[in-house]
């Protein structure tokens, strides 16, 4: 994919996409960092913070791949931070404190791990990838991740939950109360808040109206 996508840092991201461990997964793939780039790129023209620790962040922050249904994937982040410590050390010879501002970033990402964000930069980064969860591209990539791991789009019994446990390692349509609908609520910074109000509108939209399809 061609690396224009990461305008005007090219030369980082030809020396750091590389680090990326390889995936078929298509919602952690270089399109999920160009979208997460874009989205940071929207954040930071409002809020301000360090663009090019920014772009490295996004750039590494999936570089540790863990599938979605692995016990370890609450680890991820962690695992992703220590590696791209690492890649920005010997590879690029960053300073530690810079290093540490993209490390810091990455690990407190993850929904999954509910680490805090530290900077600025941070939080823009975790709004950023949240709202690729959001919207029309969270709803495509919630069915496609179901879709790998031959998930069921819902219960057809209790299609909502309401008299069941919710559970979204076991029907795709869980996924939105469980996580997906709540996602607006912890934005870090005012751009995303905005921002993931209007991709929170027509995440809702779409599970009410995929309910009232299948009678739920």
């Amino acid at each position: 994919m061609s690396l224009y996508g990461f305008m005007p840092y090219e030369a980082l991201s030809s020396a750091l996409l590389p680090a990326n461990d390889q995936t078929e997964d298509g919602s952690h793939d270089t399109s999920h960092l160009i979208r997460v780039w874009n989205n940071a790129r929207t954040i930071q023209a409002e809020e301000g913070g360090n663009l090019e620790v920014i772009v490295a962040a996004v750039l590494l922050h999936d570089c540790v791949y863990v599938p979605k249904n692995s016990p370890a994937r609450k680890s991820a982040s962690i695992l992703a931070a220590q590696k791209a410590r690492t890649v920005l050390n010997d590879l690029l010879g960053w300073e530690r404190t810079r290093v540490e501002l993209v490390a810091d970033a990455i690990e407190s990402h993850s929904f999954s791990a509910g680490i805090a964000p530290k900077s600025l930069e941070a939080r823009i980064l975790q709004d950023a990838d949240r709202l690729d969860a959001m919207g029309m591209t969270g709803i495509a990539r919630c069915f496609y991740t179901a879709g790998r791991l031959g998930t069921p789009l819902y219960d057809p019994s209790d299609p909502s939950g309401k008299w069941r446990e919710l559970r979204d390692d076991r029907f795709a349509l869980d996924h939105f109360p469980l996580k997906l609908l709540r996602l607006a609520d912890a934005f870090q910074t005012s751009t995303g808040q905005r921002l993931a109000r209007e991709r929170h509108a027509e995440l809702e939209s779409f599970y009410h109206s995929f309910l009232g399809e299948i009678g739920g």
